[in-house]
């Protein structure tokens, strides 16, 4: 590595500091005195998706960003629900260490998330992914979502908190509800 400024390659660590995905090191040039910033990240290694049909693409997260984001269109999410379901798959994926994940794989984990968090984008992935060809399998399908026990308790949260679980406090003029 040599001084963005004069080209010298001897240079000092002034500061060290990690941050969310890597090492961010102040430099000073020895030679110029120049201050410049690096950092440090792990090159991930190249995940490849085998398709059915046995070709190869390289792992693209714009993918899985885009099929998410059409199968939980309109809905009701919290913001910031898809890229979090995203940034859990890939991690899954990349933490299995292998260098080819097969499509299906990364398909069924789509299904299994999205059944957690909305049961209409759950259906509206299984439609494209699952490829039915007739009306009767999508029907069985949805029955069985609809049949699974306590299927809304799970994923439903309470409408109003438990008044006891409240305390109404005054702050700065302002009234806020602290929950304990």
């Amino acid at each position: 590595m040599n001084c963005p400024n004069c080209q010298q390659n001897d240079f000092k660590v002034v500061d060290s500091r990690e941050v969310e995905d890597g090492i961010r090191r102040r430099r000073e040039c020895l030679g110029c005195g120049y201050r410049f910033t690096t950092y440090e990240r792990i090159q991930p290694t190249a995940v490849y998706v085998t398709k059915k049909d046995g070709r190869r693409e390289e792992w693209s997260k714009d993918k899985l960003l885009s099929g998410l984001h059409k199968a939980c269109e309109k809905r009701p999410l919290p913001v910031g629900t898809v890229d979090r379901l995203a940034e859990d798959i890939e991690a899954e994926l990349i933490e299995t260490g292998r260098a080819e994940i097969p499509s299906t794989a990364i398909g069924d984990k789509v299904m299994e998330k999205l059944k957690a968090v909305d049961n209409i984008a759950y259906i509206r992935f299984a439609s494209v992914y699952r490829k039915f060809t007739d009306v009767t399998e999508f029907k069985e399908m949805v029955d069985k979502l609809v049949s699974r026990p306590d299927a809304d308790a799970l994923t439903q949260l309470p409408l109003l908190l438990d008044t006891a679980d409240r305390k109404m406090k005054r702050r700065k003029g302002h009234d806020a509800a602290v929950i304990r």
